[in-house]
C-alpha cells in the first residue's frame, strides 16, 4: 500500500482525499516508478471539477519524476534504478506510480528530478506554442498573459531566446518583478491598467503578432482587440473559465484573425516528436539557459492547498508535491 491522493466525486479542492491505496505491478510496456516529484497544473483541476470528465474514482496528477523500482517485460530502453520523467499519464499524485513507458524520458545528469517535474507538462506546452502552434521568428512581437506563472515565465524566456519583443500580463509587482527577470520587455499590471490600451501603446496601435492566453473566459475578448491582421491567438487554458463560443464573423472583423485550442497530445503525436522537445528543454536546463522557477513545494498530504493556492492565483512559478 502506498498514500495517494484520490478523488471520488467530481468537485473544488475539497474531493482531493488522501488514501492508502494499492499499486500493482507494472503491464507488459510499462514502468513501476517512485514518484521524487509531481507536478500541480491546471488540468488537474479541470478535470478534478469536472470540466474535463474523467472516469471515478482516479489518482490526479498528469507529471511527475522519479526512479524505477520496476520494468515490464516488453519495455527496451529502460532499466531498473533510471531517473526519469513522464508527463500525459494520470496518477502522478502518490508515492508510487505505474506509467506508460512510451512517455517516459530518460534524466540528463545536469537535470534534477524536481527540476524535471517542473518542467515536463508546462515546458512542453511552451515549448509547442513558440515553435509549432505559432513559430515566433526575430523581430516579432508576443503577448503572454499570467506572465509569471509556470507556463509564462517559460514562453516569456522561449520567446525572448527565438528574438521576440515580449510583453507579459501580471497583478502584482512581485510577479512584475518575476516577468522581468524571465526577460519580459514590457508588463502590464491588469488590475491597475487596461491591457488592450496599453499593449496597443507599447505596440504605436499595430497590434501584436500572436497572444500566449492560458486565462481564457476574462481575458479572450481582450486578446482578439490585441492582435494585429492575421494575427493568431492561441487559447491554451482556462484558468479564469471556459471560454463561449466565437462567432467567426469576430475574427473577420478584427482583421482575418486566427484562432486555435491548442492541446499538449497533439504536439507530441510521436516519440520522435516527444523526444525532440524534452530533448531541447533538457538541454536547455543543463546549459542553464533556460530557468525553471519552482513557485511552492507542498507535501502531498496538503495537495488541497496546492490547488486552493494554484486557483487563488496566489502562486508564481511551478507547484509541486512532495510524497
Amino acid at each position: 500500500m502506498v498514500t495517494a491522493i484520490r478523488i471520488e466525486r467530481t468537485g473544488g479542492p475539497e474531493v482531493l482525499d488522501v488514501a492508502d491505496v494499492e499499486v500493482g505491478g507494472p503491464g507488459p510496456r510499462e514502468v513501476l516508478i517512485d514518484v521524487a516529484a509531481a507536478g500541480v497544473n491546471y488540468i488537474d483541476t479541470y478535470q478534478r471539477s469536472g470540466i474535463y470528465e474523467v472516469p471515478l474514482p482516479y489518482t490526479p496528477g498528469m507529471e511527475g519524476a522519479g526512479r524505477i523500482v520496476e520494468v515490464g517485460s516488453e519495455v527496451t530502453g529502460l532499466s531498473v534504478g533510471d531517473r526519469v520523467a513522464w508527463q500525459d499519464a494520470p496518477g502522478s499524485y502518490a508515492q508510487r506510480a505505474v506509467v506508460p513507458a512510451d512517455v517516459v524520458v530518460k534524466l540528463p545528469e545536469g537535470v534534477a528530478e524536481e527540476t524535471a517535474a517542473a518542467v515536463m507538462l508546462q515546458g512542453i506546452t511552451a515549448h509547442y506554442l513558440v515553435s509549432s502552434t505559432y513559430e515566433v521568428c526575430e523581430g516579432e512581437t508576443v503577448l503572454v498573459h499570467a506572465a509569471a506563472g509556470g507556463v509564462g515565465l517559460l514562453l516569456t524566456q522561449l520567446a525572448k531566446a527565438r528574438g521576440a519583443k515580449v510583453i507579459g500580463t501580471v497583478s502584482t509587482p512581485e510577479k512584475e518583478r518575476l516577468a522581468r527577470e524571465a526577460g519580459a520587455d514590457e508588463v502590464i499590471r491588469y488590475t491597475e491598467q487596461d491591457f488592450v490600451e496599453a499593449t496597443r501603446a507599447f505596440t504605436r496601435g499595430e497590434g501584436v503578432d500572436v497572444v500566449y492566453d492560458g486565462v481564457g473566459a476574462s481575458t479572450y475578448e481582450g486578446s482578439l482587440e490585441c492582435l494585429r491582421p492575421r494575427g493568431l491567438l492561441a487559447l491554451f487554458g482556462a484558468a479564469s473559465g471556459p471560454v463561449p463560443p466565437i462567432d467567426p464573423q469576430r475574427l473577420n472583423r478584427g482583421g482575418s484573425l486566427f484562432l486555435t485550442r491548442p492541446k499538449s497530445g497533439d504536439y507530441i503525436r510521436t516519440r520522435q516528436e516527444l523526444e525532440w522537445r524534452v530533448g531541447e528543454l533538457f538541454d536547455a536546463l543543463a546549459e542553464r539557459k533556460l530557468d525553471v522557477r519552482i513557485g511552492g513545494r507542498y507535501s502531498l498530504t496538503d495537495a488541497r492547498k496546492a490547488h486552493e493556492d494554484l486557483q487563488g492565483r496566489r502562486t508564481t512559478g511551478k507547484l509541486l508535491l512532495l510524497p
